[in-house]
């Protein structure tokens, strides 16, 4: 059985019909505007099924820009879904994970938290943007996001509530601030342990971060989308200190030999996307997935429509 949770008084605002047009239009839109705003061209990905699916992905197009030719300023996206082997399904977790990814090439000047801030900017006004179409068209979801976006480190949420864990820092912060993007992810902090952790040879722990905005429908903080500038040379080797194995992977290799080009990218879960926007309470309103028979009828009796 999946775990089920429903808010108080919950009633979707669109109908079963209202919400796959919504979804079909909300899905053109923000790639659209992303790849307008990012200067991003669409290339074919193959699928991935590993536990590390979206760094597979992004290092798939980091190797790509470079082997394409793409130079600073250009990028590329990519569509992935990926079937999840294990974890409980939930409200915000079906049975597989679909994303957009993106990439796009900076120099070796552009790796700096202003520049990774001001991408941080331009997805959430490409977030917002969608939304307000959205609202055109169905004014009945009423409430909007907000643009304003408060950046705070790891080692700050841990400083500021030393009592609390890594998710409920984020919930606490999100209460105060409805749009944030939490960043420097993977290193330990001062505490001894990782605000969460994260592939090595991905980002520069230094230079990520996770986009979260305060869901009202299900009262909690919502992360929809991560943003990271790539490792380097210099950032991998830091990341990788401990025994190593004397042969590193054909990836890993490549960026100690400085053979790929530099890179920013991030990624953007459709489906939760969708949930934020078109305030839903159950990612099977948004997404077609396999549920059991009693979380199908809980639903029900919920007034929770599952595609």
């Amino acid at each position: 059985m999946c775990k089920l949770t429903v808010p108080q008084g919950y009633a979707s605002p669109l109908t079963v019909r209202e919400t796959q047009q919504a979804v079909q239009q909300l899905r053109a839109g923000f790639v659209s505007r992303l790849a307008d705003t990012l200067n991003l061209c669409w290339v074919p990905a193959p699928l991935f099924s590993d536990a590390q699916a979206g760094a597979s992905l992004a290092k798939w197009m980091r190797c790509a820009l470079g082997q394409y030719g793409y130079t600073q300023g250009e990028g590329v996206y990519a569509e992935g879904s990926t079937a999840r082997r294990e974890g409980e399904l939930d409200n915000l977790h079906g049975a597989y994970v679909d994303r957009w990814g993106w990439e796009r090439v900076i120099s070796q000047s552009q790796r700096t938290p202003e520049e990774l801030e001001r991408a941080v900017g331009q997805v959430v006004d490409a977030i917002c943007d969608t939304q307000e179409e959205l609202l055109a068209r169905f004014p009945q979801l009423g409430r909007r996001l907000s643009r304003r976006v408060r950046f705070v480190t790891t080692q700050q949420l841990e400083d500021r509530y030393p009592s609390l864990t890594p998710q409920q820092r984020e919930e606490q912060y999100l209460q105060e601030h409805p749009t944030a993007f939490i960043m420097q992810i993977g290193g330990a902090l001062r505490s001894g342990s990782p605000h969460e952790g994260r592939a090595p040879d991905c980002d520069d722990w230094q230079l990520n971060g996770d986009l979260l905005f305060w869901n009202a429908t299900l009262d909690c903080a919502f992360k929809v989308a991560s943003v990271g500038i790539r490792v380097d040379r210099r950032a991998l080797l830091r990341q990788l200190q401990g025994p190593q194995p004397q042969r590193k992977p054909d990836f890993q290799r490549m960026v100690l030999e400085e053979r790929l080009p530099m890179t920013m990218g991030g990624g953007v879960a459709q489906s939760l996307l969708s949930m934020l926007l078109l305030r839903k309470a159950h990612i099977g309103e948004v997404q077609a997935s396999l549920w059991d028979r009693e979380t199908v009828s809980d639903c029900r009796r919920a007034g929770i429509a599952l595609l």
